[in-house]
This record gives structure tokens, C-alpha cells and sequence, in this order.
């Protein structure tokens, strides 16, 4: 049951109301933004909720239980602070989402009815529409560590330890002729061998896209030329002369820890457990049936 202030109470007992909704969505940088379904802006909490934004909402449903209460938002892509380009580079992505009930003639009057983050979205030519999931989400999301094969830490965090910033794993180039947003030929990296910033991390340092960060599919180096190929394409346009950092990337197998970073003793994964050969194994004539390890 949901206890509303005192002021909101009694304006809705009065029959006559003047009732908005407000939402405000605030990135994982930090930075909020407000919109509202009523005619002029409001603000509270210290937050600009902009109006005349086609900020559009389907109903509230909630459930008892544990099942991921979710709604859709659609909006035109019409506001300053709210585009399409923002939504490729994924700044939006998992975005806290607050929905209030408000006074729009008494804005200290106002109920909080939702918050959650912001999952799938959806662009078509001039709006968007974006799914809102609850905070039983989170109930679905992996914690913890896994048994795996494969490395669980991010190359160069705390638990992984190599130092990125070394001249070895980092690179400094320029775009020198552009196939698409996704594949263009760069100079700066001739040092490195083919496919070292395959799976990197590149960081735009000017252009259009300069702050942004994107991860890279492929690096080639051959026959003097080098390209990079980026899993998504770019929120702007890729022009020559744009400059940009790239860490090497990692595979997250052992034997590259090893050999790529000499990093075995901080490797996160479980390279020796056994697998579902090992589990199947049986005694077998001729084979060599000693008892001893078979991790050799």
C-alpha cells in the first residue's frame, strides 16, 4: 500500500486535480535529465523536467512476487538533450528512471510510483521507445564468481593488475582513410603485431565521437597497412584525421595471460577444471591407467 503526503492526499479527495507525470532519468555518468507530460516545465529536487518532449508512458502495472515489473516510455527525439546519437553510444544504457505523480500547480506535491533502469530501446526515424524494468531485475543479473574456463576480471582492473598505461599495451593513432563507421585504416600502431588490439578498448581523443569509447573486433596488420574493425558503429561519422588511444585487448584464455601480459599468477579464470571429456573418461585397454594426474 503506498502512502501518499498529506498535500497530494487531500488535492486528490478534492475531485478536482491537476496531475502530471515527471521522469527523470539519470546516466551512469551521473548526469540527469528531466521530462514531463505537461504543457511547461516544472522542476524540484533540484532537477529541469522539460515539457512539450512527447514523453509518453504505457500503464503502471505492478505484481506481488518476484517477476520484473515493466512499462514502455516512447518519446520524440525532439528534445536538445535528448537525441539519437547520445542513445548509439550507449549513454543511456541501464540509466536510473524515476517516475513521479505530480501537482503540476504544487510540484512539492508528488508521489514517486516507480524506479528502475532503463533496458531495451528501440529507434525508429524520429522517436524511440524504451523499455522501464523494475529493481527485481537485479535478482536476474549473475553475481558473484563463476567456475569457467575463462578469466572473470576486466583487462586492467584491480584484480587483473596489468598496467595498461605502458607503452607495450598502449597505442596512439590517427584515421587515415574510412571505409564505414565501423572499419576504417589508421596509422600510429605499424609497432604492434597483427591482432594485439583485437578485443582493445579505443578511446576517441578528437573527431566527432571524441570522449567516446568503443570495443574493437579486429585488428589487422598486413602488408604495411593496418585497419581496425569496432563491433558497433560509431554514434557520428568517422572523418580522416581523427585521433584516438587503444588498449591491447585480451582473450581471457590462460596461455595469452601468460604469454601476452605475464600475467599468470593474477589470471581470474580456472584453466584446469575438468571438463566434460574428463568426466566421461573411462579405463580403456592399452591406455595408461596408473592413477595418476591426467593434468600434465
Amino acid at each position: 500500500m503506498r502512502v501518499l503526503p498529506a498535500g497530494l492526499q487531500a488535492h486528490l479527495d478534492s475531485g478536482a486535480t491537476t496531475l502530471c507525470w515527471c521522469w527523470r532519468i539519470t546516466r551512469n555518468d551521473g548526469e540527469a535529465f528531466g521530462f514531463t507530460d505537461h504543457d511547461r516545465d516544472l522542476a524540484f529536487d533540484g532537477t529541469s523536467f522539460e515539457a512539450a518532449t512527447g514523453f509518453t508512458g504505457t500503464e503502471i502495472a505492478g505484481a506481488v512476487g518476484l517477476n520484473v515489473d515493466t512499462l514502455d516510455v516512447e518519446s520524440a527525439l525532439n528534445s536538445e538533450r535528448l537525441n539519437e546519437a547520445d542513445l548509439v553510444a550507449g549513454l543511456f544504457d541501464n540509466a536510473q528512471i524515476e517516475i513521479y505523480r505530480v501537482n503540476w500547480a504544487e510540484p512539492d506535491q508528488r508521489v514517486l510510483m516507480r524506479y528502475g533502469n532503463l533496458g531495451e530501446v528501440s529507434r525508429g526515424q524520429h522517436q524511440f521507445r524504451a523499455e522501464v524494468r523494475g529493481l527485481a531485475h537485479e535478482l536476474q543479473q549473475p553475481k558473484g564468481r563463476s567456475i569457467q574456463f575463462a578469466c572473470d576480471a576486466d583487462l586492467g582492473d584491480g584484480r587483473c593488475t596489468v598496467d595498461l598505461t605502458l607503452a607495450a599495451f598502449k597505442g596512439i593513432g590517427v584515421v587515415m582513410a574510412v571505409v564505414d563507421r565501423l572499419s576504417f585504416t589508421v596509422s600510429g600502431l605499424d609497432g604492434f603485431a597483427n591482432d594485439w588490439f583485437t578485443r582493445g578498448l579505443l578511446s576517441w581523443t578528437s573527431g566527432a565521437n571524441a570522449g567516446r569509447k568503443m570495443e574493437v573486433k579486429l585488428h589487422a596488420s598486413l602488408a604495411g597497412s593496418v585497419s581496425l574493425e569496432l563491433w558497433q558503429r560509431t554514434a557520428e561519422a568517422v572523418e580522416v584525421g581523427d585521433g584516438f588511444a587503444v588498449t591491447a585487448g585480451c582473450d581471457k584464455q590462460f596461455a595469452t595471460c601468460k604469454a601476452k601480459f605475464a600475467n599468470g599468477a593474477n589470471f581470474r579464470g580456472f584453466p584446469h577444471v575438468p571438463g566434460t571429456d574428463f568426466l566421461l573418461f573411462h579405463p580403456k585397454h592399452g591406455g595408461r591407467n596408473d592413477g595418476g594426474s591426467r593434468l600434465r
